[in-house]
């Protein structure tokens, strides 16, 4: 795909200087791209980069406008980072087959269900009895719409995604391969050394503008629903158990772990490999860093970090750093402490 310089500053609302009439074919980083590659530069701890680059168009913000410039063509725009966000999307939807609507003739759907004509159905698919498919909706190949499911409008689940029976899942989400949204809850009763079945009866419900990552689960309720809200992104291989609750807008990298019931607050984000323990209730605008262990609820916004235990985030560097020197410290007690054994003799 070719496309001139000023129609993409035109799509990103920037300021565009040199000239319109050039072309690139590529979206790059700054240290491997060519003339045809339109690259951006976000942070000016980076700026040393730009003269170095060869990329055919840099998008920067206005801080770096001369700088950048004095090397080429340049896209100026407020907030660099959310303008490369947006123009991979676009870039994304131009040169990226969509499947066409339709039913594929391998598909099964069971007598009841409702599938909009606007909506792809692939190969080997399966959508249950009474389930939805709204407009725009793809269910790609080998994917699995339990009975009576509900996937919203323009909503995309990728090849081997289980949405399982009564789950619903809203308008323009995305659900990687691999997932399972609705598997049963982690619930048993103890009993005479055994451990007997809890039935999970409760759903999955979640939002619009939600994006749910490769090999992740979404436990169904036990009894109430799992409820994710509008605008979460979840990353690979993360586990949310039964009841959880997760406002809007939230972000969790790879491998976070959130056991049932806990219920998360909106604009919250846990880095990679964080636990959050079950029936915790977390505030909005809480930012949990990678590898942290919550352990109790958490009632006012702030960073948190650390599992021994995790505190708010000053707290716990200070403790780290303490930590650090607790063999010098022990080292220079013993010291003194021979010291004041000896002059005591």
């Amino acid at each position: 795909m070719r496309v001139r310089l000023g129609e993409l500053s035109e799509r990103l609302a920037g300021e565009f200087v040199g000239d319109p009439e050039l072309t690139v074919t590529r979206i790059g980083p700054l240290d491997s791209a060519d003339r045809e590659t339109i690259s951006f530069l976000a942070n000016p701890r980076y700026q040393s980069q730009l003269a170095g680059s060869a990329a055919g168009c840099i998008i920067v913000g206005p801080g770096l406008r001369e700088a950048a410039a004095a090397r080429g063509a340049t896209i100026v725009c407020d907030d660099p980072y959310l303008a490369f966000a947006r123009l991979t999307q676009w870039w994304a939807g131009q040169s990226r087959a969509r499947p066409e609507p339709g039913i594929h003739p391998t598909a099964v759907v069971e007598a009841g269900a409702r599938i909009d004509a606007a909506a792809s159905i692939g190969p080997m698919a399966f959508v249950g009895r009474g389930a939805r498919i709204a407009a725009g909706a793809v269910i790609a190949a080998q994917s699995h719409v339990g009975a009576g499911a509900m996937v919203g409008e323009g909503t995309v689940l990728e090849p081997r995604v289980v949405l399982g029976e009564g789950c619903r899942i809203g308008a323009r989400g995305l659900v990687h391969s691999g997932a399972v949204i609705g598997a049963d809850g982690f619930g048993f009763a103890p009993t005479e050394g055994r451990w007997e079945k809890i039935e999970q009866l409760g759903s999955v419900v979640i939002g619009d503008d939600v994006e749910v990552g490769a090999n992740t689960c979404i436990d169904r309720g036990a009894l109430e629903d799992t409820v994710i809200e509008d605008g979460v992104k979840l990353d690979n291989l993360i586990q949310i158990g039964h009841n959880v609750h997760i406002g809007a807008h939230c972000a969790f990298a790879g491998c976070v772990g959130v056991a049932g019931s806990a219920r998360i607050g909106r604009h919250c984000t846990a880095g990679g490999g964080a636990m959050i323990l079950g029936h915790l209730e977390i505030v909005d605008h809480v930012h949990i860093t990678a590898a942290t262990v919550v352990s109790r609820s958490i009632r006012k916004p702030g960073q948190y970090s650390g599992s021994f235990p995790f505190d708010d985030n000053a707290s716990w560097e200070k403790n780290a750093a303490t930590l650090r020197q607790l063999h010098t410290l022990r080292e220079r007690l013993r010291a003194l402490e021979r010291k004041r054994s000896f002059s005591e003799e």
